[in-house]
This record gives structure tokens, C-alpha cells and sequence, in this order.
């Protein structure tokens, strides 16, 4: 994995909305206008400071960036439409921290959205090979040499529940496994104000639910999801000149990449399915892409979290593993409720997770500053998109972390790592840029 370098650089605000089921109920515009400004509000900077965007969505018309933006201004900046597949997210923060890290600018923000349709993803345009053609072939076309044979269900279930299968047979895990991880991120989702379940499914719950494949349940499956989320990423320059130092969360390291030829030569389901990232030292939270149970399970290995036969004894070990109830585990692993729990909005979800672990997520994994060192633990996010591309950051503390003095709770009025709460107009005058246009803000449905 090739890290980024360059320029130090860091999360100075974050902002999401909840994630709630698609029912048409909110637009693109205006879920956009609620996460950035919540961002915005975080980091007590107004939009006149930011100098570039980048905008993640998979579902919706060109340019739906720029309209969602330019109700908090329109400055003239570089507006960039961002569609990675469920990677969409993770890629925008990307190449908005390449901006910071390169010295292009010193302020950039990623947004990202979705307002999607209920059932399992399909495409928009029918009328020309789905370019993820390749990867849904490949794995079926492998299914017979796994135990379990001829599978069925949509396109990417099925895909991850052969990765899953194939990971069975090689280490003896099994179903139970995957209710097991299932149950876990529902527990951890209850208390996530942002999730759009909070019911907490047992493992026997999440194995009685509808069959969606022979190996995955319903509430192993992340649901299609509305909703948003912002990053603001700056300089260190710029954290020290507005006394962001106790807020700040650097990015010690973010990667992009994209499939290699195993993915199709090595006759591996799992290579299909599954982009690999490295692991790293001294992590204590990790908010991984479960769009399935069976994806977080061939995840941790691929992340370097355990060895590669032990991914299932990881998750009987409920010490190790890491469940929200208790904080003793070697990890804490999507303390969000992961997107099985919290939703899947595509656009929104790379950015979301950076959001979990630099602002709900230090409150709901307490085990990350139980250290000597005043950084604590590192933070890892992993985002993957079909088609394909993986995103990977490390996220810490930096060694000039203050506590203390105005933050984004005393800006927001509330604490919005435990509470998710409306923006009113208000708000957003107060990080409204100096050109904005009364007719655009009018429009918008706070």
C-alpha cells in the first residue's frame, strides 16, 4: 500500500446526518447542506476559507456537487464530482487531503451523499454491460469448486457470500460466524443517534431473518440508506493560526488503490471480492466496510488485525474482538454499528467513518487514550468500492494536542459525537460565505 506524502495534514471538522431509510424524503442539497455546515460549525471556520471541494455521490445528476455547496456560497473554487462506487466517500477525502498534503492549498473540504432507492444496488443505465460485469462472473463462475456450490441472490451479496464460503472451507468458520459479527454491530449501533437501525438483533435474530444467499441472513446485509457526511482537512499551518490544537486529528497516512490481475487470476472468491490494505501497529478502533457480515470477516486478516486462519476464532474471542460493551478488546471494531447497522448511503460512507473515529468514535472507544502517550491509539478506516478501488487511513492525535478551551460542541451548542440534531437557518449564517446568493439559500429545506 503507497502512502501519501508530503505535508502534514488534519481533520479540523466533521459533520454527518442520520442516515435514514430511502424514502425520497430529503434531497441531495439539502442532506449536503446540513453535513457541511455541521463541519463548518465544528472547526469554527466559515465557507470563505475553504479553497477546494470534492463531492462523493454515486446516484444522481452532474454537478449535484456544486448545487449542494452553493448554498453555503459560491466563491468560485474548484468543485470536483467524485463516483468511486461504495469507495465514492473514502475517494473524495482522498483527494481533498492530496490538496492539503501537496501544499495546493491550505483548506479543503469533502462532502459526500446519497439519495438511493429501496432493494438490493442495480444499474442506472441498462442499456451497456455493468462495468462490475467481470467481478459478478468471475464469481460465479467459481462457485462450483466451493462447498456450498451454486449460490444465489444480487450481484454483490452474492459475491461476498462466495468470499465468505471460501473462506469457510479453507479454515472450518461458519454461518454463525457471520451472525456473530452481525450482532455485534447491531449492539454497537443502538447507541449511534446517527444509525439508521438501532434495534439490536441477537445472533439468533440475525440467523432467523430472510435468506438474501446460502450464507447471508437480512441483518447481515447493509441496507440502501439516505444521508450525508463532511471532512474539513487543513494544514498544520492552518490548525496552529485558528488554535485548532484541540480538535485536530491528523492523518498520518491515507491510501488509494485499485485492483491487480490477482483479482481475477488467482481463482481466489476472495480476491474478488476483497482489495487488500496492511496493518498497523498500535490500533485501537477500526471502522471497516462491513456492506456484509462475510466482508468484515475476510477483512480482518486482509487488514492485518489477525492471521489469516484466525479471522473466525477473532470473533468467538469477544475480548479481542471487541464489542461496545466492553472496552478490554485488543480492538474495537465499527463501534458506529458499521454499515450493516448504520446505513450505507454510498457517498456518505468513507467520510462517515472518518467522522466516527474523530468524533463519536474516541467517545465510544475510551480504550483508545489508555496509553502513555498523549496521541493514543491510531484509528484505521477502510472503505472499499467494487470495481474497484480501497481506501485506507490512520488517524491520531497529534503530539501537539491541547484538551481544553472552545471546540465544536461549544460551537455546535450540543456534543454531536452522542447527539444528531437538525441545523437551523442560523446555523448556517454563521458559516455562510461573504458571496452567497439569497435565491440558492432560499430554496433550501432546513
Amino acid at each position: 500500500m503507497t502512502l501519501t506524502k508530503g505535508k502534514r495534514s488534519f481533520i479540523i471538522g466533521c459533520g454527518c446526518t442520520a442516515f435514514i431509510k430511502p424514502r425520497g424524503q430529503r434531497t441531495t442539497e439539502d442532506m449536503g447542506l446540513e453535513a457541511a455546515t455541521k463541519a463548518l460549525l465544528d472547526a469554527g471556520i466559515t465557507y470563505d476559507l475553504i479553497e477546494t471541494a470534492y463531492v462523493g455521490y454515486c446516484y444522481g445528476d452532474s454537478t449535484s456537487g456544486q448545487r449542494a455547496l452553493y448554498n453555503l456560497g459560491m466563491t468560485g473554487i474548484p468543485i470536483t464530482n467524485v463516483n468511486n462506487n461504495c469507495a465514492t466517500g473514502g475517494t473524495a477525502l482522498y483527494q481533498a487531503n492530496n490538496c492539503v498534503k501537496s501544499g495546493l492549498v491550505e483548506c479543503a473540504l469533502a462532502l459526500g451523499f446519497e439519495r438511493m432507492a429501496p432493494g438490493s444496488l442495480g444499474t442506472h443505465f441498462p442499456d451497456r454491460p455493468s462495468p462490475v460485469a467481470p467481478f459478478h462472473g468471475k464469481t460465479v463462475e467459481l462457485e462450483p469448486v466451493l462447498k456450498a456450490g451454486t449460490n444465489f441472490g444480487p450481484g454483490p451479496p452474492r459475491m461476498f457470500a462466495n468470499a465468505g464460503q471460501e473462506y469457510f472451507d479453507k479454515y472450518g468458520a461458519e454461518i454463525v460466524h457471520l451472525a456473530k459479527i452481525a450482532a455485534k454491530n447491531h449492539a454497537h449501533s443502538v447507541h449511534n443517534p446517527y444509525s439508521q437501525f438501532r434495534n439490536g438483533w441477537t445472533v439468533q435474530q440475525v440467523l432467523d431473518s430472510q435468506k438474501i444467499t446460502k450464507q447471508l441472513t437480512k441483518f447481515m446485509c447493509s441496507p440502501t440508506s439516505d444521508g450525508a457526511a463532511c471532512c474539513v482537512v487543513a494544514s498544520e499551518a492552518f490548525v496552529h493560526s485558528h488554535k485548532l490544537e484541540n480538535q485536530a486529528i491528523e492523518i498520518v497516512a491515507m491510501a488509494l488503490e485499485t485492483d491487480d490481475p490477482t483479482s481475477f487470476e488467482s481463482n481466489s472468491a476472495m480476491e474478488v471480492a476483497l482489495r487488500q490494505g496492511k496493518g498497523r501497529d498500535e490500533v485501537g478502533v477500526v471502522e471497516l466496510h462491513d456492506c456484509f457480515a462475510a466482508n468484515e470477516l475476510i477483512t480482518y486478516p486482509a487488514l492485518g488485525l489477525c492471521a489469516p486462519d484466525a479471522a473466525h476464532k477473532m470473533v468467538d474471542n469477544r475480548r479481542q474482538h471487541g464489542i461496545r460493551s466492553q472496552y478490554g478488546g485488543k480492538y474495537v471494531v465499527n463501534p458506529s454499528g458499521g454499515l450493516e447497522a448504520k446505513g450505507h448511503p454510498l457517498g456518505a460512507t468513507g467520510i462517515g467513518m472518518h467522522f466516527y473515529i474523530t468524533r463519536a468514535g474516541p467517545m465510544q472507544s475510551q480504550a483508545l487514550f489508555n496509553t502513555a502517550d498523549k496521541r493514543g491509539k491510531y484509528g484505521l478506516t477502510h472503505n472499499i468500492g467494487i470495481g474497484g478501488a480501497a481506501v485506507v487511513s490512520l488517524l491520531r492525535r497529534p503530539e501537539f494536542y491541547e484538551a481544553g478551551g472552545v471546540d465544536g460542541r461549544s460551537r455546535l451548542g450540543y456534543n454531536h459525537g452522542h447527539e444528531c440534531c437538525p441545523i437551523t437557518l442560523a446555523d448556517v449564517e454563521k458559516v455562510k460565505s461573504t458571496k452567497w446568493s439569497p435565491y440558492i439559500l432560499g430554496l433550501a429545506k432546513l
